[in-house]
C-alpha cells in the first residue's frame, strides 16, 4: 500500500485491485451517487476491474503527485471513499470556457456512514495544501451540482471562490468553485 497523504484522521492511499469490492459497495449506494454525474448508472465488478481502477492506476504513472486515492479512516483503518486532484482535461465537464489545461480538479466521494464528519474538508483542506505548496499547482477548481449544498459547504469552507454557474448539456445546473495560488496564500492555509 502506497500512502500519498495522511492528515489527522485519514490516509489517502493509492488504490489496488483489492479495492474492488470497496468502489462497487461506494458507486453503488443511490444515496452516495445522489449529486453526482453517476446518478443512475450501476457499476458492476468488471467495469470497475477494467476501466475504473485501471484509469486510476494510469494517474498514478503519468502524473507525479496527481490522481486518485482511497480514503481510509485512521482510528478504524476502514475505506471511506475517494479524494482526487487530477489535471483539468480529465474533469467530466472540462471545457475551456471554465478551465485551463494547467488547472488541476478537486473532487472527492464518501460513504454515507463518513458524512457530517469533516472528513470531506480535511482531506480536501490537506490535498490543496499538497497541491500549492509541493506540487506547484497554479489553480484548483470544483464542480459541483448547485443543489448539493453540503460540497457547496465544503468548497466554501476550504477558501474557494464561485466562479460560475452553468448548465451543463444534459441540463444539470452546476456551480465551479476554485482558488488561485496567489489567492491560497492570502488564506491561513499555509
Amino acid at each position: 500500500m502506497k500512502i500519498f497523504l495522511e492528515t489527522e484522521r485519514l490516509i489517502l492511499r493509492q488504490f489496488t485491485e483489492d479495492d474492488v469490492a470497496n468502489l462497487f459497495e461506494l458507486n453503488n449506494d443511490p444515496e452516495v451517487t445522489h449529486f453526482t454525474p453517476d446518478v443512475g448508472q450501476t457499476f458492476d465488478y468488471t467495469t470497475i476491474q477494467t476501466k475504473i481502477l485501471p484509469q486510476y492506476f494510469a494517474y498514478y504513472k503519468q502524473y507525479n503527485g496527481y490522481g486518485c486515492w482511497a480514503a481510509v479512516e485512521k482510528s478504524s483503518q476502514a475505506f471511506i471513499g475517494w479524494f482526487y486532484l487530477r489535471p483539468a482535461i480529465h474533469a467530466a465537464y472540462f471545457s475551456s470556457a471554465f478551465a485551463d489545461r494547467d488547472d488541476i480538479e478537486l473532487g472527492y466521494r464518501l460513504r454515507q456512514a463518513a458524512w457530517g464528519k469533516g472528513y470531506a474538508t480535511e482531506g480536501a483542506k490537506a490535498l490543496i495544501w499538497k497541491g500549492f505548496c509541493e506540487l506547484g499547482m497554479r489553480r484548483v477548481f470544483t464542480v459541483a451540482l448547485a443543489v448539493n449544498a453540503a460540497s457547496i459547504r465544503v468548497m466554501e469552507k476550504i477558501g474557494l471562490k464561485r466562479k460560475k454557474r452553468f448548465l451543463d448539456e444534459s441540463g444539470n445546473d452546476l456551480v465551479i468553485h476554485a482558488l488561485n495560488k496567489d489567492e491560497f496564500e492570502s488564506l491561513s492555509l499555509i
